[in-house]
């Protein structure tokens, strides 16, 4: 579309959510200078963006007014934005993710809510559509089972700057931890040290038990970087980082490329048509987990210690399998 088009769409559409009465059709044809029936398709270009236009019966006619001003017209959902929102609550939950999706959907309540009627019947037809037409792919592996409240208090600490006092796993004692923030993946992990530590360690949300908030904390030293302590690893596992290169086979190269192994990775196209991926990281018992997903198509090039733990893992399976369960 050119911009003069662009630009007489968004200046009719700022008319129809500047008029508390509305236009008709023949007014809208002369106020963008169209004919009627061009003035019918930017209606319906303009109904597709600004999903909350009203129709209002006048007579034989109908007028057309988009309400609540420029900020309601330019701040309301689409069915394509809400779509994405309850595909993201059905996800969490079927990871075990309850509470987030709990919050995701008292914010979806809340969106549908603050709609007016005729937005939202406008809405709903396509939404429908879409989360129907829309699953998704079931993933193996464990579900973290997180206790209801544990979120929510891990994320008062977080904001209030509060330590954080917890039972972990089978251990006796009680832990008291200075949160520095939250990493998600298949498992939730605090990241913080006990209280007279300076290391910041994992601490998996399920495992935590009688959890409660205990005084005020030093939080994370400015030098911290969440992001950066997340990104040392592949996954979530923190070990000494490694210098890690692969080679996929031609067959795999094309779909290699459209992963991501990891944020600081290189690639390097060979001219045999193999792909070879670089980069700089730890939690090499995950990567080999996931390489394991790739067969036969990728090669292990560096480290030698994750060629050789890829061996353990494979001949550890082949020895427990090599024979019928009694």
């Amino acid at each position: 579309m050119r911009w003069e088009k662009s630009d007489a769409l968004l200046g009719l559409a700022r008319r129809l959510a500047g008029s508390s009465e509305g236009l008709t059709l023949e007014e809208m044809a002369r106020e963008a200078g169209v004919e009627r029936r061009t003035a019918e398709r930017m209606r319906d270009a303009i109904a597709h963006l600004f999903p909350q236009i009203e129709e209002v019966a006048e007579g034989r006619s109908k007028r057309f007014r988009i309400p609540g001003g420029l900020d309601g017209f330019m701040q309301a959902p689409t069915a394509d934005e809400l779509a994405e929102l309850g595909l993201a609550i059905r996800q969490l939950a079927a990871t075990g993710h309850d509470s987030r999706a709990a919050l995701l959907r008292n914010l979806d309540a809340k969106i549908r809510a603050a709609l007016r009627a005729p937005a939202r019947q406008r809405i709903e037809p396509d939404l429908e559509a879409l989360l129907s037409a829309e699953a998704l792919a079931m993933q193996a592996g464990p579900r973290p089972l997180i206790e209801p409240d544990t979120l929510s208090l891990v994320r008062e600490a977080l904001k209030g700057c509060l330590l954080l006092t917890f039972r972990y796993g089978a251990t006796r004692g009680a832990r008291r931890v200075d949160p520095y923030g939250l990493i998600f993946g298949r498992v939730p992990y605090l990241v913080g040290p006990t209280l007279g530590m300076t290391k910041p360690v994992l601490w998996r949300l399920d495992r935590m038990a009688q959890l409660a908030t205990s005084g005020p904390a030093c939080g994370p030293p400015d030098t911290f970087s969440l992001a950066a302590y997340a990104a040392q690893s592949f996954g979530t596992f923190q070990e000494e980082q490694q210098d890690v290169e692969l080679r996929f086979a031609p067959e795999a190269a094309e779909e290699a490329t459209r992963f991501l192994f990891h944020t600081n990775q290189s690639t390097e196209l060979q001219a045999d048509g193999a792909l070879v991926v670089r980069f700089r990281a730890g939690g090499m018992l995950e990567l080999v987990h996931h390489l394991f997903t790739w067969g036969a198509t990728v090669d292990i090039l560096q480290p030698p210690t994750l060629r050789e733990l890829a061996v353990e893992q494979l001949r550890n399976a082949l020895d427990r399998h090599r024979t019928s369960p009694a």
